[in-house]
């Protein structure tokens, strides 16, 4: 039986003024080792979603756990604290530091964890820059480099504490295909080699990289699909399937 690495019970979330909650008493449960997809129409509340089970979005009702520590009985250090060691973030904007180099912006989320040396530090931002396909961009500005160099980088500063799980946003959504393609064989092979990874989606190819899919409407989670660890040899027939599935869902 999967172990359950982070839950969530009966959350709510509701903005003043908005007739309906974005969510609406959503339980569910986050595998570790899963490549967990969240997909669904627009205004779904995927992102939201995301964010609540993150700590990054205050709930209305309802608790989510890590690891078993409800997230909503800490304070802020604590939570701000929890993030930074458990929690690796990729959004669709990578959000790096402008006058920073792509090295430094991946090393210095690093320093913010107490008892690892400067050296330390700085070879597993090398190591991780090098697993990513960046060394050689390392040196640049993020205004010099590419989106997807930029985007690879994003990754490795999400990677550099080791995080329990990575939650990712829309991580393809400003690439082009080829680009795209890259990240999410990264992300891929991250979670083959034992990462556990959340991520939001609206792109059929990148969905198929999962273990799981979850498809949320209205605020709820609907229906969910499994799938076995992705194998570029069957992405094809993977493809279809999730297409079907996803088209008996009015995708």
């Amino acid at each position: 039986m999967s172990e359950a690495l982070l839950t969530a019970k009966e959350i709510v979330k509701t903005y003043p003024g908005a007739q309906e909650p974005v969510l609406n008493r959503i339980s569910a449960e986050i595998y570790l080792g899963d490549f967990t997809i969240i997909m669904g129409p627009s205004g779904a509340g995927k992102s939201t979603l995301l964010y609540a089970l993150s700590g990054l979005d205050a709930l209305s009702s309802g608790k989510v756990l890590y690891r078993d520590q409800e997230l909503g009985t800490l304070s802020e250090k604590k939570l701000a604290e929890l993030r930074s060691k458990e929690f690796g973030f990729v959004f669709q904007q990578t959000h790096l530091v402008s006058n920073l180099t792509l090295f430094e912006n991946v090393a210095v989320a690093g320093y913010l964890e107490k008892g690892r040396s400067e050296k330390a530090v700085n070879e597993r931002a090398e190591s991780l820059l090098a697993q990513m396909h960046v060394e050689k961009a390392k040196d640049r500005l993020p205004s010099q480099a590419s989106g997807g160099e930029a985007q690879r980088a994003a990754i490795a500063r999400a990677m550099i504490n080791r995080p329990g799980l990575l939650f990712a946003d829309e991580p393809t959504g400003a690439l082009n295909r080829k680009n795209s393609e890259e990240v999410m064989n990264l992300l891929t092979a991250l979670n083959q080699e034992g990462q556990s990874i959340l991520m939001v989606t609206h792109d059929v190819k990148a969905a198929i990289r999962g273990t799981r899919i979850l498809y949320l409407e209205d605020g709820k989670i609907l229906d969910e699909i499994s799938l076995p660890s992705f194998d570029a040899q069957a992405e094809k027939e993977r493809e279809e399937k999730v297409s079907a599935w996803l088209t008996s869902m009015s995708w």
